[in-house]
C-alpha cells in the first residue's frame, strides 16, 4: 500500500490511463484539455516569484570559500564537461528529433507571446536580455530580463550584507522562496490528475504518436548519457593512466543506489566512500569535489534538459536560431551551477525552460509523465561524472592513491557532517 503513495507512482499510473483513455476515446478526451491547462497555470503561476527569490538567496547568501587551484580545477572539469553535455544534447536532439511526432505548431499560450517573438538581430536580442521595467517583464514572464535583474539584485545584496552585517533583506527573500516551494508542492498533489488529462487529450488528438515521441525523449537522453560517460572514461584514463576496466565493479555500489532511489543526495554517502575507499582519492579532494558536484556536477540534467528545449520546439514546430539554442544552453548549465536554482522538480524545471525561451508548453505533461525513467539516466551520469571529476582533480594535485585504486591498499573514509550539505542535498535532488 506504501507504494500507491509514492508521487511518481501515481504520476507514471495516471500517464498510462489517460494515453488509453484518449486513444479509446479518441477526439472526445480534447475536453479534458482545460483541466491539464490549469495544472500547467497552476505551476507556471509560481515560476517568475520562484526564480527571482532562488537567484537572488543564491548569489546574495554567496561566500568567497573555496577558491584556489583546486576549486578552479573542480569548477574548469564541471563547466567544460556541461557545456559538452549541453552541445551533445543539441545535436541529438537535431538528429533524433524526439519531439517531431507531435504538432502543436497552432499551441503557444497568447500570454507568451510578446516573450516568444523573434528579434531581427543579434544586438536586440541582447539588448531585450535588460528591461526598462521589470515589473512589465514579470507580468509577461519574459524570464531572461528577471533573471538578470535578479542576478544584479542578489550582487547588490551581497556587498550590501558584507558592508553592514543586515541579512534581513535575504531572509525576506529566503522565505518567500520556501512558501512558493510549499504552494508548488500543493499544485504537485494534483498532478496525477493534471498529467491524466494532458495525455488523454494528447493521445486523443495526436494518437499513437504521443506513445512513439515519449521513447524518442526517453532514448535521446539514454543516448547522450552513454556518450557522456564513455568521454568520461576516456578522459579519466588518458589522465590518469589507470586502468579503466577496474571502474564497473568499484562504481557498481553507487550506481545501483543512484539508479534506484533516483537522488544524488541519498547517493552521497556512498559515492564519498567509493571515492576514497576504492578509488584513492584523497579526502580533503573527495569532499570538495563531491559535495560541489552535488549542485553543479548535474552533467546529465544540462543534457536532459537541453533534449527537453529540442523536444517543446519540435513538439511545436518552432525553428530555433541561433541564439535561442544557445541562450537553451546557457540556460541549462545555469541550472545546473546552481546559478538558477528553481527547486521544486523536473515539472518546474521544464515550464521554466519552456516560459523562458518562448516555446509551446502543451507536450509538457508528457514529459513529466516519463520524467521517473529520465531521472534514473540524470542520475546515473550526475553520481558517477562527480566520481571521475573527483579522479581528475586529484590526480592534478598529486593526490589519487594508485595503490588504493588496484586493491594493493586500504584506506577508511572520516565521518562527514550531513547537516553542513542539507542545502546541497536538497538542490542535488531537484536536479535529478
Amino acid at each position: 500500500m506504501k507504494a500507491l503513495k509514492n508521487p511518481a507512482l501515481q504520476i507514471g499510473v495516471a500517464a498510462i490511463l489517460g494515453i488509453a483513455f484518449g486513444l479509446i476515446v479518441g477526439e472526445w478526451a480534447a475536453n479534458l484539455k482545460f483541466i491539464g491547462d490549469l495544472f500547467i497555470r497552476l505551476i507556471q503561476m509560481a515560476i517568475v516569484p520562484l526564480v527571482m527569490s532562488s537567484v537572488i538567496v543564491a548569489t546574495g547568501g554567496m561566500t568567497g570559500s573555496g577558491m584556489g587551484k583546486m576549486a578552479f580545477r573542480t569548477f574548469k572539469w564541471m563547466i567544460g564537461f556541461s557545456i559538452v553535455a549541453a552541445l551533445l544534447a543539441w545535436g541529438i536532439g537535431t538528429i533524433i528529433q524526439p519531439g517531431a511526432g507531435i504538432d502543436f505548431s497552432g499551441g503557444v499560450d497568447p500570454a507568451l507571446e510578446e516573450s516568444a517573438a523573434a528579434a531581427t538581430g543579434w544586438q536586440e536580442t541582447v539588448l531585450n536580455f535588460v528591461s526598462t521595467n521589470i515589473f512589465s517583464a514579470m507580468s509577461n514572464a519574459t524570464m531572461v530580463p528577471i533573471i538578470i535583474f535578479s542576478l544584479l539584485f542578489g550582487v547588490a545584496l551581497n556587498a550590501y550584507i558584507a558592508k553592514t552585517g543586515n541579512a534581513l533583506v535575504l531572509d525576506f527573500f529566503d522565505q518567500i522562496q520556501q512558501v512558493v516551494l510549499t504552494m508548488i508542492r500543493f499544485v504537485m498533489l494534483i498532478a496525477p490528475i493534471g498529467v491524466f488529462c494532458l495525455l488523454a487529450n494528447l493521445s486523443g488528438t495526436v494518437g499513437f504518436a504521443v506513445v512513439t515521441s515519449g521513447l524518442k525523449y526517453l532514448g535521446s537522453t539514454l543516448l547522450g548519457v552513454l556518450i557522456i560517460l564513455a568521454l568520461f572514461v576516456l578522459v579519466v584514463a588518458l589522465r590518469t593512466g589507470l586502468n579503466p576496466a577496474r571502474l564497473p565493479a568499484k562504481l557498481s555500489d553507487q550506481t545501483m543506489i543512484a539508479i534506484t532511489t533516483t537522488s544524488s543526495a541519498v547517493t552521497y554517502p556512498t559515492v564519498l566512500r567509493t571515492a576514497i575507499e576504492k578509488i584513492g582519492v584523497s579526502q580533503p579532494v573527495a569532499n570538495f569535489t563531491l559535495s560541489v558536484g552535488l549542485t553543479m556536477g548535474s552533467y546529465g540534467a544540462v543534457l536532459n534538459y537541453m533534449i527537453v528545449v529540442m523536444f517543446l520546439a519540435q513538439s511545436g514546430n518552432v525553428s530555433l536560431d541561433f541564439g535561442t539554442i544557445l541562450l537553451g544552453m546557457a540556460l541549462a548549465i545555469l541550472l545546473n551551477m546552481g546559478t538558477i536554482t528553481v527547486p521544486g522538480g523536473f515539472p518546474v524545471v521544464a515550464m521554466f525552460l519552456a516560459t523562458s525561451l518562448g516555446l509551446p508548453f502543451q507536450a509538457v505533461g508528457l514529459l513529466i509523465a516519463v520524467d521517473w525513467f529520465a531521472g534514473i539516466f540524470r542520475t546515473f551520469l550526475n553520481v558517477n561524472g562527480d566520481t571521475f571529476v573527483a579522479m581528475l582533480v586529484a590526480n592534478a594535485s598529486n593526490e589519487l592513491d594508485r595503490d588504493v585504486y588496484n586493491g594493493k591498499k586500504q584506506v577508511t573514509t572520516g565521518a562527514i557532517d550531513v547537516d553542513e550539505l542539507k542545502d546541497q542535498f536538497e538542490k542535488a535532488d531537484a536536479a535529478d
